[in-house]
């Protein structure tokens, strides 16, 4: 962590789920953190160490008075959940641009640029060993679309050392994304997509994610890394996970595709209905959509994270149980279960 010491490191997404296991690591390392916020964003859980600069990635403005200077910058800020493709890349892409734009016309750019991408932009792999850091990318959603479009936007206009790190599922306490699978844990039942299939997948907490961006910034680091804690687990596993950490009895349904992809059509319709009912244009699509089951369709999410052990000695340092209790701690803590 001594190569922290004293180092400017700016990051969009230190107000989000991923950011809020990942600031205190950095200040605890004594960098010099600064985070590009919205005008809209909620500051109040940063470390007050945690210097904050108002932006708009829409439009830019604020970014080169931002990352002037920097020695890293750490771009973690995505849309998640869109109404469609036009949704995402409206917003990643468009994040994508205005940020390269900035990057190049300030006097100093940082040497080295780390984007946390998603397993999402590689595409769907169920093979043994998983998708590897040089595969040919295949996504098959339109936020796994707008993650290749961001991280092929980085690549054509930063000049400096790009790091890429592409994680599978990341869970822990404050992530609203898998907050539903945990509400329905909470009262012993969960889904696995697909009826007569084991749907594996590859996951890492969030606390282990936040290590592996820290691992991005050694000076062995490069190119594109998958990121996980190292092991294959079955839908069925990672949701029984859940429910032993609630302390409840798992129930888990296997629904069959064709009844995922009906409830998946209707909540996108329901949620595009209301918002030109209110005219909202702002409004946030559901976490279960058409989307996100074309993911869920899939045989399979797993990939191989050992380039990145072997490059940086990353190794995830929580098994799936203690990942769970911390984040059922979390969410309790937060009132949210």
């Amino acid at each position: 962590m001594q190569m922290l010491t004293g180092k400017r490191i700016v990051l969009t997404g230190g107000t989000g789920f991923v950011g809020g296991h990942l600031l205190p690591k950095l200040v605890q390392a004594e960098a010099d953190v600064h985070c590009i916020v919205r005008s809209s964003s909620d500051t109040s859980r940063l470390p007050p160490e945690v210097k904050t600069h108002v932006c708009d990635l829409a439009s830019g403005a604020g970014l080169k008075e931002a990352l002037d200077h920097c020695d890293v910058f750490i771009h973690m800020a995505a849309l998640l959940f869109g109404s469609g493709f036009q949704a995402y890349l409206e917003n990643n892409g468009t994040s994508a641009q205005r940020l390269c734009q900035a990057l190049a016309e300030i006097a100093h750019p940082p040497k080295r640029v780390i984007l946390l991408s998603s397993m999402a932009a590689s595409g769907p792999d169920a093979s043994e060993q998983g998708a590897s850091d040089g595969c040919l990318p295949r996504p098959v959603s339109a936020y796994g679309w707008s993650k290749l479009f961001v991280e092929r936007t980085f690549q054509a206009h930063f000049q400096g050392e790009l790091i890429i790190l592409r994680p599978g599922i990341i869970y822990g306490s404050g992530d609203r994304g898998l907050l539903p699978v945990f509400q329905g844990a909470k009262h012993g039942f969960a889904v696995s997509p697909g009826f007569g299939r084991s749907f594996p997948v590859s996951c890492i907490h969030a606390q282990d994610m936040a290590e592996a961006l820290i691992c991005a910034l050694h000076a062995q680091a490069h190119g594109i890394y998958h990121v996980s804690d190292g092991q294959r687990y079955s839908m069925d596993s990672f949701c029984q996970a859940i429910c032993q950490a609630l302390g409840r009895k798992a129930h888990i349904f296997h629904i069959p595709l064709p009844i995922m992809a009906v409830t998946a059509a209707c909540a996108t319709f329901w949620a595009r209905l209301r918002a030109c009912l209110s005219r909202d244009k702002s409004a946030k699509a559901p976490n279960w959509n058409l989307d996100k089951y074309r993911e869920a369709r899939e045989a399979g999410w797993v990939c191989d994270s050992s380039r990145l052990s072997r490059d940086t000695d990353f190794r995830a340092r929580l098994s799936l149980a203690q990942g769970m209790q911390e984040s059922v701690e979390g969410y309790r803590k937060r009132g949210w279960l």
